[in-house]
């Protein structure tokens, strides 16, 4: 996705804000959703790694307890020409991984204990090259604006239901606007997900050199968390490599995740095409 595609949806994203606030309070309403949005997004911006971590219970690791995790994210973060992130494990058996932080100096890469179990050491270099590249490409800056604008999106359409105007005929459009904004949210929130998604498979592909590896090991990952899905937070879904929550749930009728199947298809014709030669720029 262009840089122009993303500050369009991410200003999609604010201007529901505002339009929700206005329906609320009028102009008042849309100064509170401005003042809440800038809140909002410094607080994402400089606690969102933190907040995170804590909500998964993640802690860190040293190099004497995983030598050869370190030494795996070590090698695969100088090809990609960025610093050697801070490295979390998470004990849960549901297989996962997400890269969080607000910047290159700044990022951390957290596994869960399950996804160490099932990989092998390609598979494992394929997904980690997959969170760098979340974080080289800045990926986790726009996930955490996008997800922090569309919390209060969801916030300020549940007020909107009872503090809505009360002007003859403004009640129906309050309520029409508290149900269609969260959804629009989502949806917005999806094409921003879905693209970096793509994004970062590739990137994975170039700088590990292996895109059958991730391919073999999203398959994993997919099979095993739909089995064993983890009790994950909605709002951070986006975050992890695949999609967290159960298959039988109607998040995944909104999933910030692109198909499966779609994702393996373009790292195998990466594979094909030898398209593996790549350069951070």
């Amino acid at each position: 996705m262009n840089v122009i595609k993303l500050i369009v949806l991410l200003a999609s994203l604010t201007g529901l804000l505002l339009v929700v606030g206005y329906f609320i309070a009028k102009g008042r309403g849309v100064l509170i959703a401005m003042i809440i949005a800038l809140v909002m997004n410094f607080g994402g911006y400089w606690y969102s790694d933190s907040i995170v971590l804590r909500m998964y219970d993640a802690r860190p690791v040293t190099r004497t307890e995983a030598p050869v995790l370190y030494d795996v994210v070590g090698a695969l973060a100088s090809k990609a020409k960025i610093p050697t992130p801070k490295i979390y494990i998470i004990s849960k058996e549901s297989p996962n991984a997400f890269a969080t932080g607000r910047n290159e100096d700044h990022a951390a890469v957290a596994l869960t204990t399950g996804i160490l179990k099932i990989l092998n050491k390609d598979e494992l270099e394929g997904v980690i090259a997959h969170e760098l590249s979340h974080i080289k490409n800045k990926d986790i800056l726009i996930g955490t604006m996008a997800a922090t604008i569309a919390t209060a999106v969801v916030l300020l359409s549940r007020w909107a239901m009872f503090f809505g105007a009360g002007e003859e005929g403004s009640t129906i459009g309050t309520i029409a606007v508290a149900i269609v904004a969260p959804v629009a949210a989502t949806v917005i929130q999806m094409a921003i997900s879905r693209s970096r998604e793509y994004d970062a498979d590739a990137g994975s592909a170039r700088v590990s050199g292996k895109p059958e590896a991730l391919a073999s090991a999203l398959a994993k990952l997919s099979q095993a968390a739909t089995i064993r899905p983890m009790d994950a937070n909605p709002s951070t879904a986006h975050m992890f490599i695949v999609n967290p929550l159960s298959g039988g749930t109607i998040m995944n009728l909104f999933s910030t995740h692109p198909p499966l199947e779609k994702r393996i298809e373009r790292l195998m014709k990466m594979k094909t095409e030898k398209e593996v030669k790549y350069e951070y720029r």
